[in-house]
């Protein structure tokens, strides 16, 4: 009868000693838990309301032609020449933009834009622009033109780029 007690005693001793760690397993990992969010929280958990956006949302582009003062969609200039002959040269010109008040302001300021591209178009060279890098330095400098007009009229250059859409000469 003794051995039976002290065995009975045994295994409630053991089972006492195994709820016994399982609650001090238990403890440490909700110890644990707390200590990691705590830190979380304090070190640089962001809301959701805080973060930026990974990419800057563009705007779509807007494309305006630039027009001479009949409503014309096209320039024609005389272009210098060193053989003597008369060279010419038509284009219709696009300004890209990515903002509607950049647009109504190249309608407002469009004759000054059109008077001063053509006399830009009339520097030109029919040599040099029978290279595709002289019609990328007109086209980057016709960029600089209309860019300059706008920064003096409406204080922000708002033209990305003018574009030639269609460029031709004889």
């Amino acid at each position: 009868m003794a051995e039976a007690e002290s065995v009975a005693e045994a295994a409630e001793g053991g089972k006492s000693k195994k709820k016994l760690i399982i609650f001090i397993v238990i403890g440490a990992l909700l110890i644990a838990a707390l200590g990691a969010g705590a830190a979380f929280f304090l070190l640089g958990g962001q809301s959701d309301e805080t973060v930026a956006p990974a990419e800057p949302v563009r705007k779509e582009a807007i494309y305006s032609k630039v027009r001479t003062l009949e409503g014309k969609p096209s320039f024609v200039a005389t272009l210098q020449s060193s053989d003597g002959k008369r060279h010419y040269l038509q284009t219709f010109v696009e300004a890209k933009s990515r903002d509607q008040d950049v647009v109504d302001a190249l309608t407002l300021h469009m004759p000054l834009i059109v008077a001063r591209m053509n006399n830009l178009f009339a520097k030109q060279s029919f040599e040099e622009l029978q290279t595709i890098e002289g019609k990328e330095r007109l086209r980057q400098a016709s960029t600089e033109l209309v860019q300059g007009i706008l920064q003096e009229k409406i204080g922000k250059p708002g033209v990305e780029m003018i574009l030639f859409t269609n460029f031709v000469m004889q």
